[in-house]
């Protein structure tokens, strides 16, 4: 085994050793890690940034000393001292491979950045806003009758909208009196007052009539990406969408690694807080800049998120999240100034909405997909999954409501897999098999034609062909079994046996080649025996906590089911179902609800009373623990067989047949082919 110091990238979670005294970016390139570059190492663009992570990496079995890489040199501190780079920033060109290390790849260092598809969907919401505009013609000051700017301001606040007491803070005194004598005397203020509040709250002042606008933004703080919606606080319509990469990916894809990392390293969790933090400064900025507006019209901001996300976003320690009983540091909701959060692009006074956690691994998240998609209310019953690394399952009816978690990782969203990406322009998002002939045709992002149509090839000229993402690989798993390529185990056939020569022989194990350009020095996409597994472990548990509430629930099926999340909104229902991800039901009663996490992020955004409704609802949801109770790997187990092992699945033979080949039966491939091998 080589002793050379081993290079880990993430988000794509790609490895190889490397001498002493490599380039990053020459690693980068051997192993077909997205990190760009155009000016040949010179350390002019500055387009290979990348962020180094220090400390224990359980999950990646490396532990990272500081002189990992190289020293700061003269190239990285000219870039620094003329344009700027991050804090932690390296350039990817100059800094060289010392030791173990483990080294993130940010969205915008990437040729294909990432498509973040959590767009908001349309949705009728009743306005109820907490933070409302207010125009009030106030006294002017009077010697014989001394009372203060702020005083006079709250009388005519009495007196004309009948609202009895205001709080104001320094920052909001400190430019009251100009702004009054400006306005001469008629000015506009921004009042906050929340559902649990005993007063209004002085958010913004303005001379005049303000005619700008209030906003706010609804974010969803996933484990993989941090989505925002901005919201025009009068009308509830959403001005603009964007999202990034959550920088916390380099320590941790997975929820559990991050907490493992926080438990490893000495302030390991304020490392990851300030990195979330800071993407949402970003993030905030860039979406006012789409829009058009000043960052300081932002004045309330509401997130949802799941517990890890929850208490890194507050500066908690996870550590108590990643043990029994799982247990919080607050279940309840909270209030508060964005400041408190290092949120410095918003308004300075703006307030932080956080809707409560369900329980230690049931989040505020799931809470927005109730308050979304009440399934309290549903007469009949209605099983909700929240696609993600950490899926989030809800099973309910107007008798009750169930939920649980359950940790698909990151394989849905193309991570650990080996053509696998996240989705950005060139990535292949779907794809279908001949059964007879056994030939692929598929679709990448960035364009609507299938690979087999006429101007295919152009459409995707500017991106090509780059990977698979997590709805292509789900696609092309279900394909691979509904063409006869893939047992019910999982297990992948030989060319010999299949009849296919798309299957080649790798090691032991066999792939299927969906697309090969490495003549035209692009990528060879395959699916390997390995993809099958990662696939078969993540849709296991996703089918394995959606049975453990049926379990609990005491019933064998369900009268719908609705796919959530932005990644369930690109699942294909069929292969879905085909692979096992969800239980049995006909494909009439499975749709999609788009990212209803955000949507119920936008909902307590915009109505006050919706939050006091949602405080309610989560205290009457019950949790379902899946980490202690024993059925849950029971299910597991059974589920991964493809689709699996337990359900009939009397419903999607109406659509389709599952053939059940034998592999066996041929030297090259199976497992006793295996064995035949082993043997010889």
């Amino acid at each position: 085994m080589s002793s050379d110091p081993l290079v880990v990238f993430t988000p794509s979670g790609k490895r190889g050793r490397f001498p002493v005294g490599t380039p990053v970016l020459t690693a980068a390139r051997q192993l077909g890690v997205d990190l760009d570059s155009v000016c040949g190492g010179r350390g002019i663009c500055s387009k290979c940034q990348i962020t180094p992570g220090y400390g224990e990496f359980s999950k990646h079995g490396v532990s990272v000393a500081s002189d990992a890489l190289s020293e700061w040199n003269s190239v990285e501190q000219r870039y620094d001292d003329k344009r700027g780079l991050k804090a932690g920033r390296r350039l990817g060109c100059q800094a060289t491979v010392q030791r173990d290390v483990v080294i993130d790849v940010p969205a915008e260092s990437q040729v294909h950045r990432q498509v973040v598809r959590k767009a908001a969907s349309t949705r009728l919401i009743e306005m109820d806003p907490a933070t409302r505009l207010y125009m009030v013609e106030v006294d002017e000051p009077d010697m014989h009758t001394p009372t203060g700017d702020r005083e006079r301001l709250a009388r005519a606040l009495r007196e004309q909208w009948d609202i009895p007491q205001i709080t104001a803070d320094l920052t909001l005194l400190s430019k009251l009196q100009p702004v009054l004598r400006k306005g001469k005397w008629q000015v506009t203020v921004a009042l906050n007052k929340g559902h649990d509040d005993a007063h209004h709250r002085v958010i913004e002042i303005w001379p005049g009539l303000h005619e700008d606008g209030l906003y706010g933004l609804a974010i969803d703080l996933g484990s993989t990406t941090v989505a925002a919606h901005l919201t025009d606080l009068d009308t509830g319509s959403v001005i603009a969408s964007s999202g990034i990469m959550n920088p916390q990916i380099r320590f941790g894809e997975d929820l559990m690694s991050r907490v493992s990392y926080a438990m490893m390293n000495p302030g390991g969790d304020a490392e990851m807080t300030r990195a979330v933090r800071e993407a949402i400064n970003t993030l905030a900025e860039e979406i006012a800049k789409e829009a058009g507006i000043s960052p300081s019209l932002i004045v309330e901001t509401v997130f949802v998120c799941n517990p890890v996300m929850h208490h890194l976003l507050l500066g908690i320690d996870p550590v108590e999240l990643g043990q029994a009983p799982f247990a919080l540091a607050t279940s309840e909701s909270i209030t508060m100034n964005a400041s408190e959060l290092d949120l410095t692009i918003v308004n300075p006074r703006a307030r932080v909405y956080i809707l409560p956690c369900i329980a230690g691994h049931v989040g505020a998240d799931a809470a927005a997909v109730a308050l979304a998609e009440q399934p309290g209310k549903s007469d009949d019953l209605v099983l909700i999954i929240d696609v993600g690394t950490n899926a989030e399952i809800l099973l309910g009816d107007t008798h009750g409501v169930l939920a649980c978690s359950s940790p698909t990782g990151p394989a849905f969203e193309g991570a650990q897999i080996s053509s696998g990406q996240r989705a950005a322009p060139g990535a292949i998002d779907a794809i279908r098999i001949d059964p007879a002939t056994k030939e692929p045709r598929f679709r990448v992002i960035g364009s609507d034609l299938w690979s087999d149509e006429d101007g295919f090839d152009v459409a995707i000229g500017a991106s090509g062909i780059t990977g698979i993402c997590g709805s292509g690989i789900i696609e092309a798993v279900a394909e691979l079994r509904m063409a006869g390529l893939v047992d019910e185990n999982g297990l992948m056939g030989s060319a010999a046996a299949t009849g296919t020569e798309r299957m080649v022989p790798e090691g032991r194990t066999h792939s299927y080649l969906i697309h090969d350009s490495t003549d035209e020095g692009g990528p060879r996409i395959t699916v390997t025996q390995g993809d099958i597994r990662a696939i078969q472990l993540a849709k296991s548990a996703l089918y394995a906590g959606a049975r453990l509430l049926m379990d609990e629930r005491g019933v064998d099926k369900v009268d719908r089911i609705v796919l959530a999340g932005a990644f369930g909104a690109h699942i294909s229902n069929l292969h879905a179902m085909v692979l096992g991800m969800i239980p049995d039901a006909h494909l009439s009663k499975v749709t999609s609800a788009g990212n209803a996490a955000g949507t119920g992020a936008r909902i307590a955004l915009c109505n006050v009373t919706a939050r006091a409704e949602i405080e309610r609802t989560v205290r009457q949801i019950h949790k379902v623990e899946t980490a202690i109770e024993p059925k849950f790997q029971e299910h597991f187990v059974a589920a991964n067989a493809i689709p699996h092992k337990t359900d009939a699945f009397p419903e999607l033979a109406l659509v389709t047949s599952l053939p059940s080949p034998n592999f066996n039966a041929g030297s090259g491939g199976g497992d006793e082919g295996r064995r035949r091998r082993r043997r010889s």
